[in-house]
């Protein structure tokens, strides 16, 4: 059953830091497989706090999801998104 990671981004505090944390995430994809389904495009949030941003992520199963986020190549760039950003990060299986 497919799986989705959904970032999505509340504020940026360190616009150069999130530049690190790009170049260092796109490395992090390694032979980890998924599609990236929405990424950064124009969003609006009819109920709930406003978004900055969002990004869907679809992987093969929760596992592979896990794995990828778990990852230390990933952890070593989420520590420096987490330095310069406030986000709310979803793993979720699909139906």
């Amino acid at each position: 059953m497919a799986a989705y990671v959904v970032f999505i981004r509340n504020s940026v505090c360190d616009p150069a830091g999130m530049k690190t944390y790009a170049k260092m995430a796109g490395e992090a994809r390694g032979d980890h497989r998924f599609d990236a389904l929405a990424y950064y495009n124009p969003c609006e949030t009819p109920e709930g706090e406003a978004a900055e941003g969002v990004v869907l992520l679809k992987f093969d199963d929760i596992e592979a999801a896990r794995a990828w986020y778990h990852s230390d190549a990933y952890q070593a760039a989420a520590k420096v998104r987490q330095g310069s950003s406030d986000y709310r990060v979803i793993i979720t299986e699909g139906l």
